[in-house]
């Protein structure tokens, strides 16, 4: 049979795998709070967890996705680059690191971040579309259109159906450079997604306006 010892010990172990699992199942959800748009909680939490497992890097991405929905653009930035000390191939940590610093007007900075993303990304990665989408808002920034037209054109390739307004801002790049007629299609896609888009109404009015 077996002694006493052996099976109080057997019970312990069970006890606390499950007080674990309880735990587990208890604690708040940082990601569940982030995509319900509760940033302030989410941020509550990735920080607790941080400090209780400081190399947690699943808690750093949420917490500086957070940050940004927050608004709260300094902070993420310097979470970011402490969890880029920590694993910096962590590509979640370098596309929120970007957007921290385009945020910030640090774009230079922003786009090199980006690009590094992409680079070390997969076709499938979840923000793809959003990291060539800053860098097309970057090149626009610094009046670099021709560049601004690929970088837009990757981001709707990507996330074809995300936003009527990414579809404006290819346009927009388009016209700049003078391609009225691609300009138009990219307006003509934005106003099949929302026709009450009064930057595509405008711009393609423009755009035909040279034809």
């Amino acid at each position: 049979m077996m002694g006493n010892s052996r099976k109080v010990f057997l019970f312990a172990a069970v006890v606390f795998a499950a007080s674990s699992l309880f735990a587990q199942a208890s604690r708040p959800d940082a990601l569940k709070l982030y995509r319900e748009g509760k940033y302030k909680e989410s941020i509550e939490v990735c920080e607790a967890e941080i400090a209780a497992r400081p190399e947690n890097m699943d808690s750093y991405a949420v917490l500086c996705w957070a940050l940004v929905a927050n608004k709260q653009y300094a902070e993420a930035e310097q979470r970011a680059t402490q969890a880029r000390k920590i694993n910096a191939a962590d590509i979640r940590i370098m596309e929120i690191l970007g957007e921290a610093k385009y945020y910030l007007g640090k774009n230079n900075e922003a786009l090199a971040m980006f690009q590094r993303y992409v680079s070390n990304a997969s076709e499938t990665a979840g923000r793809l579309g959003t990291a060539y989408f800053y860098m097309g808002e970057i090149y626009v920034r610094q009046s670099k259109f021709e560049h601004a037209d690929i970088s837009f054109s990757a981001a709707v390739r990507y996330e074809p159906t995300y936003s009527a307004y990414w579809w404006t801002r290819l346009g927009y790049a388009r016209e700049m450079t003078g391609d009225w007629k691609s300009a138009i299609v990219a307006y003509d896609k934005a106003l099949a997604m929302n026709p009450s888009q009064y930057d595509a109404t405008r711009g393609k009015t423009r755009c035909q306006s040279h034809l």
